[in-house]
């Protein structure tokens, strides 16, 4: 993944104030992914609550959580971007793993984009490739 990201992340959490550990990168997301497996409801009732809520409840937090995070960067607060950023990271990871998906198979998808586009941005819309849309024929 930080073949990916072309700038340094301890640099620009410094920038708006916040501590970093030195560790602390994607390998979060994996470690948290495999921690999913491994929850108490004692420890984490929070954690047990939202993986027993089911697929819709997963995706409305996700949408939540992206929301919130829009609104603190439109109300220019980077503080608060990095913990929704955190919020919205922690209900994705959720939702993949309901869905089967794991991050290794999302850096995946990443990579394949970067090395095709030299970024790993959104794919281009069919109709830009040339292409039918989607479910319109072959």
């Amino acid at each position: 993944m930080a073949a990916l990201v072309r700038h340094d992340a301890a640099e620009a959490v410094q920038l708006i104030g916040l501590e970093i550990e030195p560790r602390a990168d994607a390998r979060e997301v994996a470690r948290l992914f495999d921690a999913l497996d491994r929850v108490d409801e004692g420890v984490n009732p929070r954690t047990a609550r939202l993986l027993t809520s089911g697929r819709r409840k997963m995706a409305q937090k996700v949408m939540e959580e992206a929301g919130e995070v829009a609104l603190e960067a439109v109300r220019h607060r980077p503080r608060a971007v990095v913990r929704e950023s955190a919020d919205l990271v922690y209900n994705l990871v959720v939702l993949w793993r309901e869905c089967g998906v794991t991050p290794d198979a999302v850096w995946a998808e990443m990579r394949r984009r970067a090395d095709r586009f030299g970024i790993a941005e959104k794919l281009p819309k069919p109709a830009s490739l040339g292409l039918p849309p989607a479910g319109r024929g072959a």
